[in-house]
């Protein structure tokens, strides 16, 4: 069983910066590894939209993706010594604002992120303009 607890966000002004966390527990990682031996991945909902893939990464088979509108400037990174994955944000914009959602054990693609099992419940970003 897993556990995804995310954290980090807040309020920013418009071209600031955060960096959003995502600590990972439960009997998985004890008994069998780390997050290096899943995807993961960032998504985000905004008010009125659909949730959307932010960004993915599968270390077992070298595949990363960033949705186009934060590529430079978004970055996905992970601890397995800490079981924590990383979402820094930087340049934020006023469309950034939304809940995210950190995710494990999925897909990760040239063309997206998908049919992920893992999910955390979310950390709201505000952008002010």
């Amino acid at each position: 069983e897993v556990q995804l607890q995310a954290s980090g966000g807040g309020l920013v002004q418009a071209g600031g910066s955060l960096r959003l966390s995502c600590a990972a527990s439960g009997s998985t990682f004890d008994d069998y590894g780390t997050l290096d031996d899943y995807a993961i991945a960032w998504f985000r909902q905004a008010p009125g939209k659909d949730r959307e893939a932010v960004s993915c990464i599968s270390k077992r088979y070298g595949k990363t993706y960033y949705l186009d509108s934060v590529k430079g400037r978004f970055t996905v990174s992970s601890d397995s010594a800490k079981n924590t994955m990383y979402l820094q944000m930087n340049s934020l914009k006023p469309e950034d604002a939304a809940v995210y959602y950190c995710a494990l054990d999925g897909y990760a693609s040239t063309y997206g992120c998908y049919d992920y099992n893992y999910w955390g419940q979310g950390t709201q970003v505000t952008v002010s303009s």
